[in-house]
């Protein structure tokens, strides 16, 4: 790919990439047995939608926006979870929903009656309160946790519940999963006899190198063993999506403060990659490096005016100039759905490249989009 011929600031998605990840993540669900639906809260881009038909089918959403994508543009109904649910929303939600499940036994006995009369299986989120996630920001399972019921406010389980639902990884390994279901058993497996399905949320990084496939399928079908009467659900987000693109930018502006060298770029940290501060993490650069003493050696700066919009630093096998173009790998997954337009900076474009070779942007955006967000 020729980055200098992409419109510069833009997400790139690469056809060829996204297939191989469906076809590992299909080949899962296929040699496990169970269902696999892709999480819109990691990768939403509905332009891609028809490749993701041809392997898998289902989604899950967290919104009344995303029930509506499922049902509009992926054309089934979401498998829903919210934290909460509004009453002038419930309605919509259910229409576009095959399964809802419920943050707490409150929120189900207010709203299941409308669900089951529209022919939806109910479910609820439990929490185990145990996940190996590090960062808090992501652990759902943080002591004094909002998401799920926790074993001793379930002694007993409601009627009509359908299901059970868990979240407890972050692009975690399948040893992760396999320690958090010997928790899950032994807090909740004396309810699994009333439920039909168990969902395990996300978090699932199949489609990472180095990631045990084998072990997962073994775990799942060891699982499905023990209670055979279970339909098992995994929603990976990030597995979708991880490694099948990029963010192209280009360098407006290199400053120089007390031997630190920035090149400020036409996108932003806080805007655009909101992980990488929030996790954080620092993203990989076509042709660059950790930073190596001796070579050129740069911080990356956002355009945005917030103090804190940088990150770094890389080496650079020679002086960077203004006009270069500066790629971030991997920023599909949790980049489009998180940006905002703070400082009315633009969203960058968006764009697939084939697996035919060929560049298609799907949208631009300017200053309408910005205006119609601020009423």
């Amino acid at each position: 790919m020729d980055y200098t011929k992409i419109p510069s600031p833009c997400y790139v998605l690469e056809e060829e990439k996204l297939r191989r990840n469906l076809e590992l993540i299909r080949s899962v669900k296929e040699h496990a047995g169970v269902e696999i639906i892709m999480a819109f809260k990691a990768f939403a881009m509905w332009s891609a939608f028809p490749i993701v038909k041809e392997y898998i089918k289902y989604t899950t959403a967290s919104s009344l926006s995303e029930a509506r994508l499922a049902y509009e543009e992926m054309g089934t109904k979401a498998h829903t979870y919210a934290p909460v649910y509004r009453e002038d929303e419930f309605e919509t939600i259910a229409d576009c929903s095959s399964h809802i499940t419920f943050n707490s036994v409150a929120q189900y006995e207010k709203y299941s009656q409308r669900a089951k009369s529209k022919g939806i299986s109910c479910g609820l989120r439990i929490n185990p309160e145990f996940s190996d996630v590090e960062t808090d920001l992501y652990n759902p399972c943080a002591p004094g946790s909002r998401l799920g019921v926790i074993a001793d406010s379930l002694k007993v389980l409601p009627e009509g519940i359908d299901g059970l639902h868990f979240h407890t990884l972050c692009e975690s390994s399948s040893y992760d999963l396999e320690k958090t279901l010997a928790v899950v058993e032994q807090k909740f497996s004396h309810l699994f006899p009333r439920i039909k399905w168990l969902n395990m949320g996300g978090g699932h990084l199949m489609t990472r190198e180095g990631y045990d496939v084998e072990h997962l399928i073994r775990t799942l079908k060891n699982f499905q063993l023990k209670y055979p009467h279970l339909q098992i659900i995994l929603e990976p987000g990030s597995a979708f999506a991880w490694r099948t693109g990029v963010l192209v930018s280009t360098i407006q502006d290199i400053v120089e403060n007390h031997g630190v060298k920035t090149a400020i770029l036409d996108v932003s940290f806080a805007c655009h990659m909101p992980d990488c501060l929030e996790m954080p993490y620092k993203p990989a650069i076509v042709g660059a490096t950790d930073e190596v003493p001796g070579k050129p050696t740069y911080r990356m700066g956002g355009n945005s005016c917030l103090s804190g919009d940088f990150y770094g630093s890389w080496s650079f096998d020679k002086e960077l100039q203004v006009g270069d173009r500066i790629v971030f790998e991997d920023m599909i997954h949790y980049t489009m759905v998180k940006t905002t337009m703070f400082n009315g900076i633009s969203h960058p474009s968006i764009a697939i490249y084939t697996q035919d070779g060929e560049l298609n942007v799907v949208r631009r955006f300017g200053y309408e989009d910005y205006k119609n967000r601020m009423s």
